[in-house]
């Protein structure tokens, strides 16, 4: 069992845009610790009594060559005081079932397991399970600190754009990788600003489809990005454009067939990433273009207003 740590005090309910925006745009490897002390199972408690002394930590992986196979906790050191047994080896008194995390995981996932478990410190671990750092509440703390100072100026950007002109607007919102909490908010206000137009309801539920699944696409596969919509009276359109910021598309004409995602595991287990988005987003799309490269993915849509008015 791990020591607890400090709590952190973050509500993405209560908590700044700001605040929010970067636990979902940091990922675990931006906050992590590299400077990793780790001990063999053949060491003795002692040995770690030591460790944690010297540099003032409260956890010690234990490592079976590059494999992580148990952590020992500044409260196990204490129960082997406690009962005389300082002097046995490690793998007697380690934790086995230890809780990780992964370098590539969105920071907010990182917080909510600080907080779950309770725990002092989570090792992680990269793509090939070799242990790559160490997070700890203070390590979350430290970091959104220096980033706020860096992001302030950005996040005051205004990020919707009204056209006052005539009965038309035009909007843009900005999307974070695994933002899945903010994802939608386009897709949520254009509806209401076409309602208030009296739109055909079933235009409405096209053009918040394809808002959404662009959204929604760029949450789950880019590094951010930007959705804006268009709405043009005097021309009976709804334009909406997505632009984002890589790694882009390998094969477009797959990523358009329904079911097909290149989504991880755990983004699958939150319930999105099932390869629906750019599929449905044609459907229901009176024009469709899509383009993608290493530097991003092009995205545009055309939604025919006047079109519902006479079904």
């Amino acid at each position: 069992m791990s020591a607890p740590g400090h709590p952190i005090p973050i509500d993405t309910d209560q908590s700044s845009q700001i605040i929010v925006e970067l636990i979902y745009r940091l990922k675990v490897r931006d906050v992590m610790t590299t400077e990793i002390f780790t001990c063999s199972r053949s060491d003795t408690m002692r040995d770690v009594q030591r460790i944690m002394k010297e540099n003032g930590i409260s956890g010690v992986p234990v490592m079976d060559e590059r494999r992580l196979v148990g952590i020992v906790s500044v409260d196990d050191v204490i129960s082997a005081l406690d009962r005389g047994v300082i002097d046995e080896s490690i793998e007697k008194h380690m934790t086995r079932q230890v809780i990780v995390l992964e370098d590539d995981m969105p920071l907010s996932f990182g917080i909510s397991w600080l907080e779950k478990y309770t725990f002092g410190r989570l090792p992680v671990l990269n793509a090939n399970k070799e242990l790559v750092g160490i997070v700890t509440s203070r390590d979350v703390i430290l970091a959104l600190l220096l980033e706020i100072n860096k992001e302030i100026e950005r996040f005051e950007a205004a990020t919707k754009q009204k056209d006052t002109s005539g009965r038309g607007f035009r909007m843009e919102y900005s999307t974070r990788q695994f933002d899945f909490e903010m994802a939608g908010r386009l897709s949520t206000e254009t509806k209401k600003q076409l309602k208030s137009r009296d739109l055909h309801p079933k235009l409405i539920r096209r053009v918040a489809v394809a808002t959404y699944e662009l959204e929604m696409n760029q949450v789950v596969h880019a590094e951010g990005g930007t959705v804006q919509v268009y709405y043009d009276p005097a021309r009976n359109r709804v334009t909406i454009r997505a632009r984002d910021q890589g790694p882009g598309i390998p094969d477009v004409e797959a990523a358009l067939e329904e079911g097909f995602s290149t989504a991880t595991e755990w983004v699958r287990s939150l319930g999105f990433g099932a390869g629906m988005g750019l599929p449905n987003t044609r459907r229901v799309a009176d024009e469709f273009s899509i383009s993608s490269s290493p530097a991003g993915t092009n995205v545009d849509v055309v939604v025919y207003t006047h079109k519902e008015e006479t079904t």
